[in-house]
C-alpha cells in the first residue's frame, strides 16, 4: 500500500506530493543510492516549500510521504532540506552564505557533539577571505562519505559554537572514519565520525545563531514528520488482506489508528503555528518538544502494536517490513526520550512559575 500521507482532511494541492511518491517508487525500482534522492528536490521543488513560508504543512506531508515509502530516502532528504532552509534563513536575516556552491550540491547537517571529540574553528587566514579552518573530529555525520557539502557546528571559543558551511572530501582535508557503522537499521545511511584537518569553511550566521534561530525548532518538528511517515509505513502492514481479523486484531488496528490520528493532528496544528508566527523563540522550542514527544510515542506504539498483531513472521520473512521496523526504531532514537520529557517538564514548570501560576504562558491544562 502506497500513496501520499496527508496531515489534514481539508483539501490541499496533492499533485506535487502524489508525483513525489511516484518518483520515489520509480527510484526504489532503479535501486539508486540514497543521495540520489536529493535530486527530487530540484525535480519537484513545489513539493518542498521552505518551513515558515506559509506551506509548512505541504513540506511535512512531503517528508512523511517519502518516509512511508522509504525511510532511508527520507533520512537523506530531511537534512538536505534542513540545510537549504538554514541557508535561506541566513540570507533573509542579512547574513552571508557561501556563493561558490554548485546547484546540484547534496547537503548534510552535522551538529551533534560527543564525548572525547571536539571540532574547532580557527581563523588562521590560510584560506579565502572570510573563511576559517576546521580542526578536529565531529561525531554522527550521516552520509559524509557521499554528500558534497555540509553545515557543521564547531567551537569558535572555549564556550561558544558557530555554524559553518564546508565542502566535503579529502581534497578539503575531510576524512570519514570507516568501519564504525554496525546498525541493523538505516544500513545505507552510515553516521560515523569525520576528521577535519584544516578544512576550509565559511561562517553561516553569528556565534550561537544556529540554535537561537526560529528554524531550529521548525527543523526538529520536520524530523517528527518523518517519524510519522515511517510509522504510517509500518502500520500499513495491518491493512494487508489476509485472514479475517478477530477482535484482538481489530483492537490493535483501532489503537494504531488513534495514535496516528493524534500524531497527525499534532503535526497539522504545529504547521499552522509555524506559518502564522506562533512558533518562534521559547514558544517554538516548547512546541517542538511537545510535537516530537507526541509523534515519537505514537510511532513507538505503532511498532509495538503491529508486532503484537502480526507475530514474528513479517519480521523474519518479509524483508521490506523488517527493514521498515529496524529503520524506524533507530531513527526514533534521534529523540532523546526521557531526557526530552524532562526538558519539556522543566519548561512547563518554569513558565507556570514565571506567569504566577495560570497565565497565558502557562500550560493549557
Amino acid at each position: 500500500m502506497t500513496g501520499a500521507v496527508r496531515l489534514t482532511d481539508v483539501a490541499t494541492p496533492a499533485s506535487e506530493v502524489e508525483a513525489l511518491v511516484e518518483a520515489l517508487l520509480h527510484r526504489r525500482r532503479d535501486g539508486r543510492d540514497p543521495v540520489a534522492t536529493t535530486h527530487l528536490v530540484r525535480a519537484l521543488p513545489d513539493a518542498f516549500p521552505l518551513p515558515g513560508s506559509g506551506s509548512t504543512r505541504m513540506l511535512w506531508e512531503s517528508l512523511a510521504s517519502v518516509a512511508a515509502v522509504d525511510l532511508t530516502a527520507a533520512r537523506t532528504l530531511e537534512p538536505h532540506l534542513d540545510a537549504l532552509a538554514i541557508l535561506a534563513e541566513a540570507r533573509s536575516g542579512g547574513h552571508a552564505v557561501p556563493s561558490a556552491v554548485p546547484d546540484d550540491a547534496s547537503w548534510g547537517v552535522f551538529a551533534a557533539e560527543g564525548p572525547g571529540v571536539r571540532l574547532e574553528a580557527h581563523d588562521d587566514r590560510g584560506g579565502a577571505v572570510g573563511t576559517v579552518r576546521l580542526h578536529g573530529t565531529k561525531p554522527w555525520c550521516s552520509l559524509a562519505g557521499s554528500l558534497s557539502h555540509a553545515l557543521v557546528t564547531a567551537w569558535d571559543s572555549d564556550t561558544t559554537r558557530r555554524l559553518y558551511a564546508v565542502r566535503l572530501g579529502s581534497s578539503n582535508g575531510v576524512t570519514v572514519q570507516t568501519s564504525t557503522w554496525f546498525a541493523r537499521g538505516l544500513t545505507a545511511v552510515p553516521s560515523g565520525p569525520v576528521d577535519f584537518d584544516g578544512a576550509e569553511a565559511f561562517p553561516v550566521g553569528p556565534t550561537g545563531w544556529y540554535l537561537e534561530r526560529p528554524g531550529f525548532a521548525w527543523g526538529g518538528m520536520g524530523v517528527a514528520a518523518v517519524w510519522y511517515g515511517g510509522a504510517v509505513g509500518v502500520a500499513r502492514r495491518l491493512l494487508r488482506r489476509g485472514r479475517e481479523p478477530d477482535q484482538i486484531a481489530q483492537m490493535h488496528v483501532g489503537a494504531v489508528d488513534a495514535g496516528l490520528w493524534a500524531a497527525r493532528a499534532c503535526l497539522d496544528d504545529a504547521a499552522a503555528r509555524v506559518d502564522d508566527g506562533r512558533a518562534t523563540g521559547d514558544d517554538g522550542g516548547l512546541l517542538a518538544l511537545r510535537v516530537r514527544h507526541v509523534v515519537a510515542r505514537a510511532a513507538e506504539s505503532v511498532v509495538e502494536r503491529v508486532g503484537h498483531a502480526t507475530g514474528p513472521a513479517p519480521l523474519a520473512l518479509d524483508d521490506d517490513h523488517a527493514a521498515r521496523v529496524a529503520d524506524l526504531q533507530l531513527y526514533l532514537r534521534q529523540e532523546h526520550a526521557e531526557r526530552d520529557e524532562a526538558a519539556l517538564g522543566r519548561q512547563v514548570l518554569d513558565r507556570h512559575v514565571l506567569d504566577g501560576g495560570g497565565g497565558t504562558d502557562g500550560p493549557p491544562w
